[in-house]
């Protein structure tokens, strides 16, 4: 009965929210780098949003799932004096643009729409500078995410692992089952993402000590090398050809039945579900062994270049990200959660249902920790300092060791 009232409800909104008939003079010029399968049809929910609000969308994408490849482009836009409209951010690249004085004031909006009593507050510490709103979150990812193949799980005993010693034997296990373990692509972004997972699996402390607070003893000490020589094991279950591999072509991996698993964060089952595979029967969502009860978070968010286009349709699109329908019914296709707390999880599959149960009770125990791979605890400069240091132990360049020490000396010079 209560789904049915969603429903309903859902869809009085869509006409009294979307039908509307407003013609705005401007289009809005996109920035972002949802490029894969699943990113686009995600996409496609806003480009249509905005479409019946009289809104043209002029398409920008810019492939590189980590979105540094669409930073540097936007950087050359700027200096060209020629800003896009809006552009896809994260974390403290919004914060960033924001002290430059670059971005559009989103105050008149926010409070008109009361966005202040819906997003959460570690989403409004990168959505707002200087107390004022100058981005619209559309949702929160999470990123210490594994994602399972379930024939190939079954085949290894059927039992999702809990613990760190567990996953190694599963990954043992298809490695004899004669498929490649771990799915992953060679791109510093992705190793960092599966950093993220481990260096949590050691403790909430650890985490926020080394990757937030930036303490030279966690960076450097016994529980990094650990995270390192894990990492390393990781690296022993990916197959020779992994250099430079797109993540949704990792995913493609599982979804086909090459490998068993991937680290990934949550848009990663945009990818299976774009493929007609569903949760539980095809594929099964765990939380990185070892971090249950604690999340690694991303947001993306939507920001305004004051001064770029035309301020009524720059607003209209605030307005259509931060619209609940809207928010439903994008993040159930882009496989992350809502960025309000006041969107019902009816409509949601099993591994959404567990995304948004865990963001919640993640954030009321406080082990709500922003993603270091994905810019939301360190400034962009360390962040690269890290990735640098990450992806060459990945490689090989260095022990657990020589990189723990690394890691020390290439935070020193960032800072």
């Amino acid at each position: 009965m209560l789904k049915k009232l969603f429903t309903k409800c859902l869809a009085v909104s869509l006409v009294l929210s979307f039908g509307a008939t407003q013609v705005l003079a401007d289009d809005v010029e996109v920035l972002h780098w949802w490029t894969s399968g699943g990113e686009a049809a995600a996409v496609g929910v806003l480009k249509d949003d905005l479409a019946s609000k009289g809104v043209g969308w002029k398409d920008m994408p810019i492939a590189g799932g980590g979105g540094d490849a669409a930073m540097t482009t936007l950087k050359a836009r700027v200096t060209a004096g020629n800003a896009p409209t809006a552009v896809q951010m994260l974390g403290f690249d919004i914060q960033d643009w924001a002290a430059q004085g670059a971005l559009a004031n989103l105050n008149d909006v926010a409070a008109a729409e009361g966005w202040d009593a819906v997003v959460p507050s570690a989403l409004q510490a990168f959505s707002k500078h200087g107390g004022n709103w100058v981005a619209a979150p559309v949702n929160v990812h999470s990123t210490n995410w594994v994602w399972i193949s379930k024939s190939a799980l079954d085949a290894a005993g059927g039992n999702a692992p809990t613990t760190w010693e567990e996953l190694v034997s599963v990954l043992d296990a298809m490695k004899a089952n004669g498929i490649t373990p771990l799915a992953h692509g060679g791109q510093a972004w992705q190793e960092a993402t599966m950093f993220d997972g481990v260096a949590l699996s050691l403790g909430n402390g650890f985490y926020k000590s080394a990757l937030i607070d930036l303490n030279e003893d966690a960076l450097g000490g016994a529980l990094m090398v650990e995270a390192f020589n894990r990492m390393g094991t990781l690296r022993s279950y990916v197959d020779d050809n992994f250099s430079g591999r797109d993540w949704n072509l990792a995913s493609a991996m599982v979804i086909n039945g090459d490998a068993g698993m991937q680290m990934m964060g949550d848009w990663a089952k945009g990818e299976f579900l774009k493929a007609g595979q569903k949760p539980g029967s095809d594929f099964v969502c765990i939380r990185f062994p070892g971090t249950q009860g604690s999340v690694t978070f991303n947001s993306d968010q939507f920001a305004m270049f004051d001064g770029s286009g035309s301020s009524s349709a720059q607003k209209a699109m605030a307005s259509s990200v931060m619209n609940p329908v809207f928010q439903s019914a994008f993040n159930v296709v882009k496989g992350s959660v809502p960025a309000r707390t006041d969107v019902p999880d009816m409509m949601f599959d099993g591994c959404g249902k567990k995304g948004m149960a865990d963001l919640a009770a993640a954030n009321a125990a406080g082990s709500l920790f922003g993603s270091m791979a994905h810019g939301h605890t360190v400034p962009a400069g360390i962040k690269n300092a890290m990735y640098d240091v990450i992806t060459a132990h990945f490689n090989g360049e260095f022990s657990a060791e020589e990189a723990a020490s690394e890691m020390v000396s290439a935070v020193a010079a960032a800072k």
